[in-house]
């Protein structure tokens, strides 16, 4: 762990040493998102739009870059729940998280972008409840980690970002009323402005 942690620090320093951009501006975005489960009397449901807002900073040279961002996301997803002898029962949930992904990416003549890297997730509230608006009680983990990877645009100062996210581990600890490993993947569009 404290090699990890010393060559993100030596590649951070590297970057903002010797670099030749760093840039810091508002981003703000909209995603799709579901719920997937690996319990068979659960299935995902219709997937959920959400949106995020925040900050970006990017730092850099001309072909290698790190975007860390911090953003305030509400997002969430479907979850059915199979009944045998009965209509099957639709649950919505809803996440408020913190985000902050870190991307690492590489750029192609001053305009495209590849990028991946980790994301690190802060519940701060979540609502899940039946289609009669009856709450459910779920042990969601407080912080939770996964990856995002996509493609990025750079018009003048104008950025547009595509990602795929999912999460690397379970988003829930299983309950007696609803026993089953929760994880989120999102589609995400997002755009921001450089300031500088």
């Amino acid at each position: 762990m404290k090699k990890i942690s010393f060559s993100l620090l030596f590649v951070l320093f590297s970057l903002t040493t010797y670099g030749q951009e760093f840039s810091i501006g508002p981003k703000i975005g909209v995603s799709q998102s579901n719920i997937t489960l690996s319990n068979e009397d659960f299935i995902s449901g219709d997937d959920s739009f959400g949106y995020h807002v925040g900050l970006f900073v990017r730092m850099g040279g001309n072909s290698i870059f790190v975007q860390p961002e911090f953003l305030y996301t509400n997002t969430g997803g479907t979850i059915i729940q199979k009944q045998a002898n009965s209509a099957d029962i639709f649950i919505d949930a809803s996440f408020d998280r913190v985000d902050i992904p870190f991307m690492f990416g590489f750029k192609f003549a001053q305009l495209f972008r590849i990028q991946a890297g980790p994301i690190a997730s802060i519940l701060i509230d979540h609502t899940i409840e039946d289609s009669n608006q009856n709450p459910i009680n779920v042990d969601y983990n407080s912080a939770t980690f996964g990856y995002q990877a996509g493609l990025g645009f750079d018009v003048g100062n104008f950025i547009l970002d595509f990602k795929y996210e999912n999460s690397l581990g379970k988003i829930s600890n299983s309950t007696n009323d609803f026993a089953t490993d929760q994880r989120q993947n999102q589609l995400i569009i997002s755009a921001g402005f450089r300031l500088f």
